[in-house]
């Protein structure tokens, strides 16, 4: 399913969003990046001025509006010191959720990385973390994300079948398999190892990440919780190595907050981030979003290998 057009949006959404903006649109331009199967369109009003929308319904995916929700109320609540779009209203049907704006006037990272792009997006973290320490109140901690967004290895171990089956089609690979119930122990840490009171987006990756002529703006905050800033680096490294760039441990060790990171805490939570990928991605697409595995099961090798690199598990 591909993103919906301003056009295609039903017309309840058209007019809040103009009696919102105080102006009608008169040109909007879909933006194809991330996974949302909703609309995610740059607007132009007639006066000159720009802002972006964001809208899903739950016949697209039953799970995206919830995340829509939980977006406005984070992103509501952020300080000026996040840098992100400012929240201009959001509009709740019941079925169709919508978030208006401010528009960002930048460009995804270059992929595959460049070096001077990741260098930007490195800095810009510390420089968040540094900003937002302490997290703004009220913002969950790391320890209370959805549950079972971190217990992969453990879902696996529970599993057994083909879902284990060591090299099978829609199996586990052979290392994994080999050292599941260790992998499972490991993971089982990683809350306690990410405690912290520091502001963490929990989901920087290329698509969320937007270079500006004056800096770096990270988008799509409804995972933002508080925990130990090196988190971020580890969340985001995997998809750095898949999308082309240097390896996970070069991207922690660029990062302040990453290189003063102990070692005994970073391992369960790279246990637990590759265990998420490696779980999720043996699991049937959800509705709307066809490419969604595959971008979990190309994040989770690199995830993997650096996990047996940190363990020296054979």
């Amino acid at each position: 399913m591909g993103r919906v057009s301003w056009q295609d949006l039903p017309g309840a959404i058209r007019s809040w969003a103009r009696d919102v903006l105080g102006a009608p649109v008169t040109a909007a331009a879909s933006q194809g990046e991330g996974f949302s199967p909703g609309a995610a369109s740059r607007l132009t009003l007639s006066d000159g001025r720009r802002a972006f929308l964001k809208a899903v319904s739950s016949a697209a995916n039953p799970h995206s509006p919830d995340l829509h929700r939980r977006e406005a109320a984070v992103t509501a609540a952020l300080p000026a010191a996040a840098g992100a779009p400012r929240l201009l209203g959001s509009y709740d049907d019941g079925d169709w959720v919508a978030l208006l704006l401010t528009d960002v006037d930048g460009r995804h990272p270059a992929q595959p990385w460049q070096l001077p792009d990741l260098g930007r997006v490195i800095s810009a973290l510390d420089r968040l973390h540094d900003e937002l320490t302490p997290a703004p109140a009220g913002l969950r901690p790391v320890s209370e994300q959805d549950p079972p967004t971190f217990t992969g290895w453990r879902q696996l171990a529970g599993a057994g079948g083909s879902a284990v089956t060591a090299g099978g089609p829609g199996g586990l690979d052979d290392w994994s398999a080999r050292n599941l119930a260790g992998l499972a122990d490991l993971e089982s840490r990683w809350a306690a190892a990410a405690e912290g009171d520091t502001l963490l987006h929990f989901d920087v990756r290329a698509d969320n990440v937007l270079l500006t002529a004056g800096g770096v703006v990270f988008v799509d905050w409804p995972w933002a919780c508080a925990g130990a800033p090196w988190v971020d680096l580890v969340l985001f490294a995997p998809s750095v190595a898949m999308q082309g760039g240097p390896q996970p441990e070069w991207v922690l060790a660029s990062s302040r907050a990453g290189a003063a990171a102990d070692a005994e805490s970073v391992a369960p939570v790279v246990a637990a981030v590759a265990g998420f990928f490696t779980w999720q991605a043996l699991r049937p697409a959800p509705p709307g979003l066809p490419g969604l595995r595959a971008f979990q099961r190309a994040q989770g090798k690199p995830a993997r290998a650096w996990l047996r690199r940190l363990t020296g598990w054979s």
